[in-house]
């Protein structure tokens, strides 16, 4: 009795174009892994080369922070108010670290602020971040919420430009001899707050905060946001800014009219810009 013999010439042609498959995957894949981690390296080389000194960095931080109140009744009598706290912010900038004098590597051409972002641990009231002129720093004014989420600075290169600037916008000189000044407010903490025979005087100011029962915790907050900046050699360097304020700290409270913080050691490279692949 003859044996059925099977053909399986099929069967292992297409075993072997599934291995031959397999193993160009393969090689690709560990190609594509081996290329990657080169290039990754490469970056990451660039940037650390490119960051070895820094042009531009944070040198102080000062926070001054205190409340006041907005009258919304029709004839000023204190009725309706709707109470802020707000908090002005002057970041100054060091350019001069790395090198002393002034050229286009650390010469300002272009400044703006973007990615901002407010959180308070009890969510009271509405929050933002504006720009606010460093004349005023101190005094209590109702800012806007900025356009599209972003401020973009004028920058003031010579004298004749300093003299016919208006500084009710964002200014900033470009060899970075005046601090970048912000204002953060959080409106309508309390709203409709009205002076009644319990309450003998009222203080436009921290004490405000107390008098109308606002818990410090609940509005003491976080803003994040990213400064960048663009020299003459068209070099881009960004910053991201973390403010984390508690309003009643171990020292002081806002609750005695105002609060005052500052940080004047950014000797550390968490304070440094960091320099853009271009």
């Amino acid at each position: 009795m003859k044996k059925l013999k099977i053909k399986h010439d099929k069967l292992i042609l297409a075993i072997l174009i599934i291995l031959l498959i397999l193993s160009i995957l393969g090689y690709a894949y560990i190609f594509y892994a081996s290329y990657a981690r080169d290039e990754f390296f490469q970056t990451s080389l660039k940037i650390a080369n490119q960051n070895q000194n820094s042009v531009f960095r944070v040198s102080r931080i000062l926070l001054y922070s205190s409340a006041n109140a907005i009258d919304n009744s029709a004839n000023q009598s204190l009725q309706n108010l709707s109470i802020c706290q707000y908090t002005d912010i002057a970041l100054s900038i060091d350019n001069t670290s790395y090198i002393s004098d002034l050229t286009s590597t650390n010469t300002v051409k272009e400044l703006y602020i973007d990615n901002i972002q407010i959180t308070t641990n009890g969510g009271v009231g509405t929050q933002y971040l504006n720009y606010k002129n460093l004349n005023d720093f101190g005094n209590f004014n109702v800012l806007s919420v900025p356009e599209n989420g972003r401020i973009d600075f004028n920058i003031i290169h010579n004298n004749e430009q300093n003299e016919t600037a208006d500084y009710s916008q964002p200014t900033f000189y470009a060899d970075c001899s005046n601090p970048i000044s912000l204002g953060y407010i959080n409106r309508d903490i309390v709203q409709n707050f009205s002076v009644n025979e319990q309450i003998n005087s009222l203080s436009f100011n921290g004490k405000l905060l107390q008098q109308a029962n606002v818990n410090l915790d609940d509005i003491s907050y976080i803003i994040n946001f990213d400064i960048h900046i663009k020299n003459y050699d068209d070099d881009n360097f960004s910053y991201h800014a973390t403010l984390n304020t508690n309003l009643n700290d171990s020292n002081s409270s806002i609750y005695s009219g105002y609060l005052y913080q500052g940080k004047t050691n950014t000797s550390g490279s968490e304070y440094d810009f960091f320099k853009e692949i271009n």
